[in-house]
């Protein structure tokens, strides 16, 4: 069963940049498209990007500029490269398989705040 354990999120003024990774294990990583989540509560979790397995990457239009999904398959390892952050972007951050399944990680905060 795939387990992930997110890192990096962060208190970081506006403006300012965070790079979070997600380690994978319990899957063939280089098989599946990849995806980040984030969630505030009392809503509903968003997809933020996805990546797939030939390295293309989609994005939520208002993350889109200034967010970056990537990936290292030798290292079974996501990342997102957080740049000009708002704080709209404030969140619990997730990564999972995109579709998603039903396995979730502890998440990273990322609070985004002068």
């Amino acid at each position: 069963q795939m387990q992930v354990v997110e890192s990096g999120g962060g208190l970081v003024q506006p403006g300012g940049s965070l790079r979070l990774s997600c380690e994978a294990s319990g899957l063939i990583f280089s098989s599946y498209d990849m995806g980040w989540y984030r969630q505030v509560p009392g809503y509903q979790r968003e997809l933020v990007a996805v990546i797939t397995t030939g390295g293309t990457a989609t994005y939520l239009v208002s993350v889109k500029g200034r967010f970056t999904i990537s990936r290292d398959n030798a290292k079974n390892t996501l990342y997102l490269q957080m740049d000009s952050l708002e704080p709209d972007d404030t969140a619990v951050y997730y990564c999972n398989r995109y579709p998603s399944i039903n396995s979730w990680g502890q998440g990273t905060q990322v609070t985004v705040s002068s």
